[in-house]
This record gives structure tokens, C-alpha cells and sequence, in this order.
């Protein structure tokens, strides 16, 4: 019985080493395939203000400030559909690829605050 087990925890320890081994090469071309992608462009950084129009800033704030196209145009006196080319345009210009990191650049900037109402 303590030969068996002496041949069998060296299988046992054979077998772990060939698995290591197939799981180091598995994870080494895991890494290769990763590096060999391209890298995406970096996102514009909050410096982006001043690419942005006096009423595109206006426009981001209340943006931030959760107001939909139609109550920006309210507020703005213009259409809801000019208040989304505003903010379309901003989007653009700070790098935003959606509404909501339109709201972070709005806050990262200091457009808007908690608490703070447009």
C-alpha cells in the first residue's frame, strides 16, 4: 500500500506539472494575443472646455444638471431639436460617446455641482 501511494502521488505530482505547464502556455498566449491588440485612443481630457461654444457650455450644464432636450430648449428659448445638435456638438468635442459621460465631463469641469440647480 505505501509503494501504491508513493507511485501514485508521483503521478499525481507528474500530472500537476504537465497541467501547470499547458496553463502557464495558455496564459503567455492569452498575454501575447492581448498585447498585440491595438490600444484604444485615450479620452480628451476635462481640457475640452474650451473647444466648447459659450451656448454649448450653457447647454452641457444643464445637461449635467439632468434636463432632457426638449426642457433645455424651454429654458434656452429654442427648439428641442436645436438643444440636441448643442449637445451633439459638445458630446463631440469633449470626446463623450453618450449622454451620461456628457454629465461626468459637466461635473469633472465644474459646470455643474451637487445640489447646485441650472
Amino acid at each position: 500500500l505505501g509503494k501504491r501511494s508513493r507511485c501514485t502521488k508521483k503521478l499525481v505530482l507528474a500530472n500537476n506539472a504537465r497541467e501547470a505547464e499547458k496553463q502557464s502556455a495558455r496564459i503567455a498566449a492569452l498575454i501575447g494575443r492581448f498585447l498585440s491588440q491595438p490600444r484604444p485612443r485615450p479620452r480628451p481630457e476635462p481640457g475640452g472646455l474650451t473647444e466648447l461654444t459659450p451656448r454649448e457650455r450653457e447647454v452641457t450644464a444643464l445637461v449635467g444638471a439632468g434636463l432632457s432636450n426638449g426642457e433645455i430648449g424651454e429654458r434656452l428659448f429654442i427648439s428641442g431639436t436645436t438643444a440636441k445638435t448643442h449637445v451633439n456638438r459638445a458630446m463631440m468635442k469633449v470626446g463623450a460617446r453618450d449622454r451620461a459621460q456628457l454629465v461626468v465631463f459637466a461635473y469633472e469641469t465644474g459646470l455643474c455641482a451637487p445640489g447646485r440647480t441650472a
